[in-house]
């Protein structure tokens, strides 16, 4: 059995270390305080007696739990990630406890008038008798991924005090930087030695994801004309109306807030500037590469338009790529999902194969040659004031990775 308690510890101390990355910063590690949360790691993993323990100079942090087993195995792996999003602040993070949830408000914070609601987080009711782990309000809680970075941890400790579970050679990475796309840049496959690996980074209990976005960036720079307004017609161009203009071009439902499931979308997330210019910053996501190209393809053919009925070259696009789905990678090793939704069945859990709506570590390093489904970690509403964790699906997590490395040693006994 994991210890209920010693989860909790383990978890609240991590997320109370301020590892917030930054998107805005070349830099790799691209904030220096993720090493404060990297450091403890790697003492930590030397003294529940992981062999291998490195930290290396960007930041990654692999360690090896040796195969007790009399036969050759697969080497598998485990992978979370220590950053947390620059979304919303990560910085003294005060984590609240709810023992026993009722299936109320959950009142975060008192003074501010913050309140969970199942009313409007509906799934909060699944957790009706559940310990519950939440903010305060005022920050995000760090469940994503530091819930994931505790599993792994505590699945490794387990396997080491009950030695009687017999499994093959298992590697762990945490990578800092996954939540400004970078996780997975400077990840040594061919160091980290396994077949194929998991990154521990889903949402609710269950979640099992093999399928995720298609994504790029988009950088929309529009040049206008400023003169004085008394005297502007006929010369003045005014970037922002030419903007607002734009935004209006592209489908008014194909937007986060109006897709779900394999639906993509363009998400404008920043806007700055003045008349002389102004800057769109948009997300692009599709399942499908198809649509996903024709995404890209329609921001180009707006700009173009719109420079020709101007009869001048304001509008200028970037688009970048940032990661591929990671099922054309997976497919071809299916059994490497069929092992852990077998897990989830045996230990009580329902498994929720869908397709991730965003992107983990796992689709880049699918691509990298290590085949990288992702698990639930069992937090929600990530990246907000309102995130929170249930301490029962952390457990049952946990009980998956040791489920995982039973059932491959297992698999393979002749």
């Amino acid at each position: 059995m994991i210890d209920k308690q010693h989860i909790t510890t383990r978890f609240i101390k991590y997320v109370t270390i301020d590892t917030e990355s930054d998107p805005n910063n070349p830099a790799f590690p691209s904030t220096k305080k993720q090493w404060d949360l990297a450091k403890i790691l790697e003492k930590e993993l030397k003294q529940i007696g992981l062999q291998d323990v490195e930290l290396d100079e960007n930041c990654y942090i692999m360690a090896t739990l040796p195969s007790n087993l009399n036969y050759e195995v697969p080497t598998i792996g485990f992978v979370a990630h220590i950053d947390t999003s620059p979304d919303f602040t990560g910085k003294n993070v005060n984590p609240q406890i709810i023992e026993n949830y009722d299936g109320k408000d959950i009142v975060l914070n008192k003074e501010k008038n913050i309140i969970l609601s199942p009313d409007y987080f509906e799934d909060l009711l699944q957790y009706k008798g559940q310990t519950i782990i939440t903010t305060d309000g005022t920050t995000l809680l760090g469940a994503d991924d530091k819930a994931g970075v505790t599993e792994i941890v505590t699945a490794m400790e387990y396997l080491i005090k009950n030695p009687e579970i017999k499994h093959g050679k298992i590697r762990i990475c945490f990578t800092p930087d996954e939540e400004v796309g970078k996780g997975a840049h400077l990840f040594d496959v061919e160091k980290f030695g396994a077949k194929w690996a998991y990154t521990m980074d889903g949402s609710q209990i269950g979640e099992l994801e093999y399928e995720n976005f298609n994504a790029a960036s988009a950088k929309i720079t529009i040049t206008g004309k400023i003169v004085h307004p008394g005297y502007a017609k006929g010369k003045m161009i005014n970037s922002i109306l030419i903007a607002n203009e734009f935004i209006s071009s592209l489908p008014v439902t194909e937007v986060p807030e109006k897709t779900t499931d394999y639906e993509g979308f363009f998400h404008l997330h920043d806007i700055t500037g003045n008349v002389e210019e102004t800057v769109l910053e948009y997300i692009i996501r599709d399942h499908d590469f198809d649509l996903f190209e024709e995404r890209k393809y329609l921001m180009q053919r707006i700009a173009f338009d719109f420079n020709e009925r101007l009869q001048q070259d304001l509008v200028k696009v970037e688009i970048k790529n940032q990661y591929f789905n990671m099922k054309e990678k997976v497919t071809p090793v299916m059994y490497i999902v069929d092992i852990v939704e077998e897990v989830m069945k045996e230990i009580g859990i329902t498994p929720l194969i869908k397709p991730i709506r965003g992107g983990t570590d796992g689709s880049q390093l699918s691509y990298k040659g290590l085949p990288c489904p992702n698990i639930f970690a069992g937090g929600h509403n990530f990246h907000g004031r309102f995130e929170y964790v249930p301490v029962e699906s952390m457990i049952k997590a946990t009980e998956v990775i040791v489920g995982i490395a039973q059932k491959v040693a297992n698999k393979y006994k002749s």
